[in-house]
């Protein structure tokens, strides 16, 4: 039976596996826990939005909340079958649902350059569906775009560090890359957990090779 259930987790399930899930969003914070800005809005005018998954989300958010530029950020659920589902209900791997971190930023900041820099730096993205001990569609490496200009500069910066990859002996990038579907957003516990808790569980793990990608400030 665990066999049979792990080997479930390694797959995205078909709509008919997929767990119903609900109508509602569950709950979750209103404000962001170091911040205090509103988790849900409204953003500010001029802000972007950007999805990323890179394994446990607790680590991930950490990442990114402490980057400058960078406004809000939330957990939640992306890229899966379930409307509004639970963390229990993504564990079973039947949601199709990765684990995600919304970044809300200021591109006047910081550059979406300088944040895929973090992506790709801050975890494993040669992985399939797993991150680490952490294994599973739940954890597996995803940029989520809402914009053309977005997925066409993850798209560009993959290739990049998919050469410098190979270069060091590492095996291909596995990273899903898409325009950004429904956001779920993840119960409030979730939410900022590693400043909540801070010798709490953090998973990531990069690969030690640098991204090429240039850095900084948008001009």
């Amino acid at each position: 039976m665990f066999l049979q259930m792990s080997e479930k987790k390694l797959r995205m399930p078909s709509p008919e596996e997929a767990l119903p899930g609900r109508d509602e969003p569950i709950p979750t914070a209103a404000h962001h826990f170091v911040s205090g800005r509103p988790l849900k809005g409204p953003y500010p005018e001029g802000t972007e939005q950007v999805l990323f998954g890179m394994g446990c989300f607790w680590g991930a958010e950490r990442l990114f909340w402490q980057a400058e530029g960078v406004w809000v950020t939330a957990v939640g659920y992306a890229g899966g079958l379930t409307p509004n589902p639970t963390y229990r209900e993504t564990t079973t791997g039947l949601t199709g649902h990765a684990e995600v971190v919304l970044v809300v930023y200021d591109p006047q900041a910081v550059s979406f350059a300088t944040l895929l820099k973090l992506f790709w730096e801050g975890h494993d993205p040669t992985q399939g569906m797993r991150q680490g001990n952490d294994v599973g569609t739940t954890y597996r490496s995803a940029i989520y775009a809402t914009t053309d200009a977005q997925l066409a500069e993850a798209r560009a910066s993959r290739d990049a560090y998919a050469e410098a990859l190979r270069a060091a002996g590492a095996d291909p990038v596995t990273t899903e890359i898409g325009p950004a579907p429904d956001f779920y957003f993840a119960e409030a516990e979730h939410q900022q957990y590693l400043a909540k808790n801070p010798g709490g569980y953090c998973g990531l793990k990069g690969t030690g090779v640098t991204c090429p990608v240039a850095g900084g400030a948008a001009a």
